[in-house]
C-alpha cells in the first residue's frame, strides 16, 4: 500500500461531474512500418499486459479512508482485469480530423471508474489514409505531464520490432484493507502532521516575506496575481461536454525564432498561444484592456525523482501580453514576464503547493468542489486565470506501437470551472503537437484556435524577419 500525497489526492477532490481530472494523449500511428498484419484487440491487450510492470499505476486502485479522514491509498488491485481497460472503436467515415476529434471529445468526456485502476486505452480504427490511433486516459492523481510522458514511452518501442520486457519480480496483488486497517494507517499519518505543518508555515512565511520585499522594489513589475485576469467568454462554469482540436507546428521553426529573438522555446509557445487567443477573442468582438493570464504548470521533479510516478508539479501565473498588437512586443513582454514569474515562484518555494496540499481535509474539499460546481460559482466572480498552457518536453526520436510508427501525439489536459480552455503542447522529434481541449458551451470550435496558432507562427516569423532586415 502507498498513500497518495496531498497533491495527488487534490486532483481527486477537485473532480466533479462537470470537471474531469484525467489527462489523455491521442497517438496517430502509421501501420505501414509493421512487419505483418495489423494486430487485433487481443494482440494489443497481450502487448500491454506484458509491459504492465513498466507502468506501476496501471495495476493500482484507490482505497478510500472511511469518512474521508485522510488521503486515500493506492493498493495493487486484487481484482485487476485488463479487459476493463483496453477497448476498440472505429471513427465515423471519412475518418478525417473533425471526425476523430469529435470521437475523442466524447470518449474523453467520460469519467474514469474509481473502483478500478484509473486508466483506459481506446484503439481507434477507420482513420483516413489507413492510419490508426490510440487514446490513453490516466487520472491526474497518478501522473503529471513528465511522469505521464515516461509512462507512455514505457509502453512503446524505439524500433518497429516489438521488444520483450521481462519483469524482475512477480507482481503480487494486495488484499483489500479493512476499515480498521485504513483508519489505523490514517491515524499514523495524521499524528505526524503537526510537525510538518510547523515546517510548512515557516517556509511559507519566509517565502511570502521574500516576495513582498522583492515586489516593493521600484524597478520590479510583479507578475499577475489572483484577480488580474479579465473575464472572457471561456471563463465560466463548465458543462459535462467536451470539444477537442489539434495541430502540429515545426519545433525547428520555433527554435529558430527562439535563437533570433533571444528568448526561450516556452516564451515562443506562450507567444503563439497569445496571438491565437487574441485573434479568437477579437473575431468574436471581445476586446480587453488587461492582458490574458495563463496558468502555467511547472515541473519541480528532481533528477533522482525522474522515474517516480505521481505529481511533482507547481504552477505560476504568466501574462500573455494580449494588450499589445505587435507580435514582437508580445513575445518580449512574455519573456520578461515569465522571468519575473519564475523568480517569484522560486522565492515562494517549489514545494509550497505540495506542502500545504498534505493538510487538505478530503471530505470537506470534495463537498466544497461539488457545491462550487453545482451552484455555478465560476460565473459569479472574476477568473483566477484565463487559460491553462502547458509545455511538456517529449522524445526526439521515433517511437513505435506494435510496429506502427507514431506520427504525432496530441495531449489533452484537464479543464476546470472558471477555466474552460487548456492548451497543452508536447514536443516529438522535430514537431510541436498542440492539443486544444475545451468545453464547447464556452469555446465553440477549438480548431479555430488551432488554425490561429499556425497564423500566429507565420506572423511572428514575418515580424522577426523584418526586424532582422531593418
Amino acid at each position: 500500500m502507498q498513500r497518495l500525497t496531498g497533491l495527488d489526492a487534490g486532483f481527486l477532490y477537485m473532480e466533479t461531474p462537470t470537471s474531469h481530472m484525467h489527462v489523455a494523449g491521442l497517438q496517430i500511428l502509421d501501420p505501414s512500418t509493421m512487419a505483418g498484419d495489423q494486430p487485433d484487440l487481443d494482440d494489443i491487450k497481450k502487448m500491454i499486459g506484458d509491459r504492465l510492470h513498466l507502468a506501476p499505476p496501471f495495476r493500482r486502485r484507490l482505497a478510500e479512508v472511511p469518512l474521508g479522514l485522510h488521503h486515500p491509498l493506492w493498493i495493487e488491485d486484487p481484482d485487476f482485469d485488463l479487459d476493463e481497460h483496453v477497448h476498440h472503436i472505429a471513427v465515423p467515415a471519412p475518418g478525417g480530423k473533425r471526425e476523430l476529434a469529435d470521437l475523442v471529445s466524447h470518449l474523453n468526456s467520460i469519467q474514469l471508474d474509481r473502483t478500478r485502476p484509473l486508466w483506459e486505452i481506446w484503439v481507434i480504427e477507420g482513420l483516413e489514409g489507413g492510419r490508426i490511433a490510440t487514446l490513453s486516459k490516466t487520472h491526474h492523481a497518478a501522473i503529471d505531464g513528465a511522469s505521464g510522458n515516461e509512462l507512455t514511452v514505457a509502453l512503446l518501442d524505439m524500433t518497429p520490432e516489438i521488444a520483450t520486457h521481462e519483469p524482475e519480480e512477480e507482481w503480487v496483488p494486495d488484499k483489500l484493507p479493512s476499515d480498521v486497517e485504513l483508519l489505523t494507517y490514517a491515524a499514523g499519518s495524521l499524528a505526524r502532521q503537526p510537525v510538518s505543518a510547523v515546517k510548512a508555515v515557516r517556509r511559507t512565511v519566509e517565502g511570502a516575506l521574500a516576495v513582498r520585499s522583492r515586489n516593493r522594489q521600484p524597478d520590479i513589475d510583479p507578475p499577475p496575481g489572483i484577480g488580474d485576469a479579465p473575464p472572457t467568454s471561456f471563463n465560466g462554469a463548465l458543462t459535462p461536454r467536451r470539444s477537442f482540436g489539434y495541430t502540429t507546428l515545426s519545433l525547428t521553426d520555433v527554435k529558430d525564432l527562439k535563437n533570433a529573438l533571444g528568448v526561450t522555446v516556452n516564451d515562443v509557445v506562450l507567444a503563439l498561444c497569445s496571438g491565437a487567443l487574441k485573434t479568437y477573442l477579437e473575431d468574436r468582438g471581445e476586446h480587453y484592456d488587461d492582458p490574458l493570464v495563463a496558468m502555467v504548470p511547472v515541473s519541480v521533479r528532481s533528477d533522482d525523482e525522474k522515474d517516480a510516478m505521481g505529481n511533482r508539479v507547481s504552477s505560476m501565473l504568466c501574462s500573455l501580453a494580449t494588450n499589445l498588437d505587435d507580435p514582437l512586443d508580445r513575445v518580449n513582454a512574455i519573456h520578461e514576464g515569465t522571468q519575473r514569474a519564475k523568480e517569484q515562484h522560486e522565492a515562494i518555494g517549489a514545494d509550497t503547493l505540495s506542502d500545504w496540499a498534505e493538510f487538505m481535509a478530503p471530505a470537506v474539499l470534495g463537498r466544497a468542489a461539488r457545491l462550487y460546481s453545482r451552484t455555478k460559482m465560476a460565473d459569479r466572480h472574476r477568473p483566477l486565470f484565463n487559460v491553462t498552457i502547458s509545455n511538456v518536453p517529449g522524445p526526439n526520436f521515433d517511437l513505435y506501437s506494435g510496429g506502427a510508427r507514431m506520427e504525432a501525439m496530441y495531449p489533452l489536459g484537464p479543464i476546470m470551472d472558471g477555466g474552460a480552455l487548456n492548451i497543452t503542447v508536447l514536443s516529438y522529434k522535430d514537431n510541436l503537437d498542440f492539443g486544444i481541449y475545451a468545453c464547447p458551451d464556452l469555446v465553440d470550435d477549438p480548431f479555430v484556435i488551432a488554425d490561429a496558432l499556425e497564423t500566429a507562427l507565420a506572423d511572428l516569423q514575418k515580424a522577426a524577419a523584418q526586424q532582422k532586415a531593418s
